[in-house]
């Protein structure tokens, strides 16, 4: 991806300015229409991708050839050129996803700066996602309802401070990526971020994993917390630590050292901690399975990650980050997600939360290879629905047994419920939708026995889009 691909249907331009980059220690290809164009991006990405706006002879102009390219090489920059510029032309290509714009005749120099500045930040990007690739799961977060917009503001509070914080809520809310966003945002963000999956390493390893090993055959081996040093140690699932080992943890906490096991001498190190459990550690606790004193010196700043049934309406811009997600690490078809699948997603039951919902946007793009955004069609028959018999808010599948007046009433009901948690209880949002005046659906609502359901109490709405 070191190569610069010149598209211009001009023999001579294509061909001066391939010299021009050559002679400057760039290999280059030429093309001189889209046909052309395609053949050679897909034979191997360019790292550069120069095109000219009109092409004669050619299926595609610059623009469609720009749309294309971007939405199937999203990381090759394209720098457009033009004998007919003016700044309309420039402001879509911009839109469009272009690097920038350069006028026919154009400067040497300026081209030459330009291009040094488009590989730059194409190297950077590709470095950039090979090192997230590297170290894990991702730390960005994306949403914008209420409940998420109020977990960003206690994460922002945390990331300056060395306190402790507990995260808690139910499995595949995104804990993990919450911690890793504290870390990114605090003052050791340059520093490890050590995961410990309390639940997955086994009771009798696990202080040879925190602590490391000392012995005279085969010397020192580090452990996670030591690995974890001037960093953050993350405690995944804490609840499943054994409890002779919480008490050394306890110890690490109060001292910020620790002795490796078969050592005699004292590690010293600098850790900040962050836990997450999706159990009632309260009930550990009375239970005699998790020390009080452990909780009280992790549980500093406790912060709840919401379920992705509080926070419906998020999973529209979700599913659009999964697939952009997967189109970059896995090379899936750059699919969109049409209104009727954005109203399914929101309609179903989510027992897995995110990662229940990455889990299936993944499997859509593995078994359909199609470009058109997604629809409810594509949805797998299995997920839509589930634990909908458990949720209030889902469509169940027991109107049938009813008769007509009570099935009537119960699918109002059950459908309002759903449209209002989808929207998050903005009411006017719902209204809309729903084709009702305001008034009418707060009627509605009341007479059929829903206005203070919950999430769905329609007296204390709260305009979320204000």
């Amino acid at each position: 991806m070191n190569d610069i691909l010149i598209v211009d249907d001009e023999r001579d331009i294509r061909e001066l300015i391939g010299d021009i980059l050559q002679d400057e220690g760039y290999s280059t290809r030429l093309a001189a229409n889209s046909e052309e164009c395609m053949r050679e991006v897909t034979a191997e990405q360019p790292g550069l991708l120069i095109l000219d706006i009109w092409l004669k002879d050619s299926e595609m102009d610059g623009i469609d050839i720009l749309k294309k390219v971007k939405s199937e090489y999203p990381h090759v920059p394209v720098v457009i050129i033009s004998g007919h510029g003016n700044i309309e032309i420039a402001v879509a290509a911009i839109r469009q996803g272009a690097y920038d714009f350069i006028e026919k005749p154009f400067n040497i120099d300026q081209l030459l700066v330009v291009i040094r500045r488009a590989m730059e930040t194409s190297r950077l990007r590709r470095e950039n996602l090979a090192l997230r690739e590297k170290d894990g799961p991702e730390s960005e977060m994306i949403g914008q309802s209420t409940a998420f917009r109020t977990l960003i503001s206690q994460l922002d509070k945390v990331t300056k401070s060395n306190g402790r914080v507990m995260l808690t809520g139910a499995s595949g809310t995104g804990k993990e990526v919450a911690a890793r966003f504290i870390h990114g945002q605090s003052d050791r963000a340059s520093a490890p971020f050590v995961v410990v999956n309390c639940a997955a390493i086994e009771p009798d390893q696990m202080e040879r994993v925190l602590f490391g090993q000392e012995s005279s055959d085969k010397g020192i081996t580090e452990g996670l917390l030591e690995q974890a040093n001037q960093g953050v140690v993350y405690f995944d699932e804490v609840a499943d630590m054994p409890l002779v080992t919480q008490s050394k943890i306890l110890r690490v906490l109060v001292d910020q050292r620790f002795q490796r096991v078969g050592g005699t001498e004292n590690v010293n190190v600098d850790l900040r901690v962050i836990s997450s459990t999706s159990r009632d550690l309260n009930q550990e606790i009375a239970e005699k399975s998790f020390r009080e004193e452990l909780f009280h010196r992790l549980n500093v700043v406790p912060i709840s990650v919401p379920s992705l049934e509080e926070r419906r309406e998020d999973i529209p811009v979700l599913v659009e980050h999964f697939l952009k997600h997967f189109h970059e690490t896995q090379g899936h078809n750059l699919r969109g997600l049409s209104e009727e699948g954005a109203t399914m997603l929101q309609t179903m039951a989510w027992p897995g939360n995110v990662r229940q919902l990455k889990n299936m946007v993944e499997r859509v793009l593995i078994l359909g290879d199609s470009n058109d955004p997604i629809s409810a069609a594509d949805l797998p028959d299995d997920d839509v629905g589930s634990g909908a018999e458990n949720n209030q808010g889902l469509i169940s599948r027991n109107i049938a047994t009813m008769p007509l007046r009570e099935a009537r009433e119960a699918f109002e009901r059950e459908y309002l419920i759903t449209q209002i948690n989808r929207f998050g209880g903005n009411i006017s949002k719902t209204a809309q939708f729903v084709g009702m005046e305001r008034s009418a659906l707060h009627r509605k609502l009341k007479s059929l026995g829903v206005v203070s359901a919950g999430k769905a109490n329609a007296e204390t709405e709260e305009e979320n889009s204000n």
